[in-house]
């Protein structure tokens, strides 16, 4: 009977990492693609969009300036939305692990339910809910920032101010997906409060579905990169042709 329970205790010591490491390779495999590949992914492409998006908003600013802001507007208050159920769960989980006692349904999961390992599940969800706070107030200070400097004026074929206006932008909803990326991580880390099986499956099951959602298909790309692209060309040989030419 000793021996069995230190067996379905020491599961926890092998599933549990091996589930973390699924979640790690995958997303290390993520941010290499993004790097290197950055069109094959949602986020790269998600990024050139709002590059070309910053670039044709600022080429008229008073004319555009409107709805740039109450877009970086909806993004702002998107994240903090997100920010906010973060730091509530983080209270509601601390209170609760402050006033809990020993569960009596402990005999229900397979696995190991002494009160250290217990007090670990609940700080790592607790640390998910953290970095997702802290990763949401970024995305809010770079969005508030932007939203300032995508109404100033440029100066004709100086890019230097929209690129820096665009890696802002891209930062903030870097940070914003970084955040939302901790949500997700805190889905198994919540199953294995009820064992470390259920906390792997969920983590095969979310890295699966990750995996359709980041990548982009061959049509996707191809919309991305040509439609998009000539369309920005073909409104730029109109403006130079309204433009009078110097004698």
């Amino acid at each position: 009977m000793g021996k069995g329970r230190r067996m379905e205790e020491s599961v926890d010591y092998v599933v549990v990492p091996v589930g973390l490491m699924v979640l790690l390779m995958y997303h290390g495999w993520l941010l290499l693609t993004v790097l290197r590949h950055p069109h094959r992914t949602v986020i790269g492409l998600n990024a050139e969009s709002r590059r070309q998006w910053v670039h044709s908003l600022m080429a008229d600013p008073l004319k555009n300036g409107v709805l740039a802001v109450q877009t970086i507007r909806n993004n702002i208050m998107a994240s903090t939305l997100l920010a906010t159920t973060a730091i509530t769960l983080s209270s509601l989980i601390g209170v609760f692990v402050s006033s809990s006692s020993s569960t009596s349904s402990s005999h229900l999961i397979y696995g190991n339910t002494t009160p250290l390992l217990t007090s670990v599940k609940y700080f790592s969800i607790l640390i998910c809910f953290l970095v997702a706070f802290l990763c949401n107030v970024q995305s809010i200070r770079y969005y508030a920032h932007v939203s300032f400097l995508v109404t100033l004026p440029t100066s004709q074929g100086n890019r230097e101010p929209i690129e820096y206006v665009a890696r802002s932008l891209n930062r903030g909803s870097y940070f914003w997906s970084f955040g939302l990326r901790a949500f997700y991580v805190s889905f198994p880390l919540f199953l294995w409060i009820f064992g470390p099986i259920p906390m792997l499956v969920c983590c095969i099951m979310m890295v699966t579905v990750l995996y359709f959602l980041d990548t982009t298909t061959s049509f996707t790309r191809q919309l991305h990169t040509h439609s998009m692209r000539r369309e920005g060309e073909e409104k730029a040989d109109g403006q130079e042709s309204m433009s009078p030419t110097q004698p």
